[in-house]
């Protein structure tokens, strides 16, 4: 791949850094008595991806077995990931996001978008949520390509 254009570079870097710390503030502002980020990410992926075993989670998530294995016994305790043995190999087990563990997905999710909509009232005027409105769409338009 030839380099790139040095403006799109700057601009590639600045996005990167302003999507980082935004993505870091918001989960900065989770409950500190709720699910770790590790624990949200592994029933996210449930929940995106459907039934899936521990080493699909594993390799997924870029989450070592051994530290996957702890968070998974305590998503199973909570009662936010049920186990099940496979039915086409009874030596895997199979994974799924639970009622109760969707609606601490959902819960998670309305926590951030609250903080972030008070913040943007707070600190933007109307034409900088306007540019914030089309920068959204851009940007899951480049998560697309």
């Amino acid at each position: 791949m030839p380099d790139a254009d040095p403006d799109l570079a700057e601009l590639a870097r600045d996005v990167r850094e302003g999507v980082g710390r935004l993505n870091w503030r918001m989960r900065a502002e989770r409950d500190r008595n709720g699910p770790s980020p590790l624990e949200l990410a592994v029933l996210s992926r449930l929940y995106r991806a459907g039934t899936q075993t521990p080493t699909e989670v594993s390799e997924g998530e870029k989450i070592q077995p051994q530290s996957l294995t702890r968070v998974l016994a305590k998503l199973e305790r909570e009662g936010l990931v049920a186990r099940r043995p496979d039915p086409a190999d009874g030596r895997r087990a199979l994974l799924d996001v639970t009622e109760q563990g969707l609606s601490t997905l959902r819960a998670y999710s309305v926590q951030r978008e609250r903080w972030l909509a008070a913040a943007m009232a707070e600190a933007l005027t109307e034409t900088e949520r306007e540019l914030l409105r089309l920068a959204a769409k851009v940007m899951a338009r480049l998560a697309d390509t």
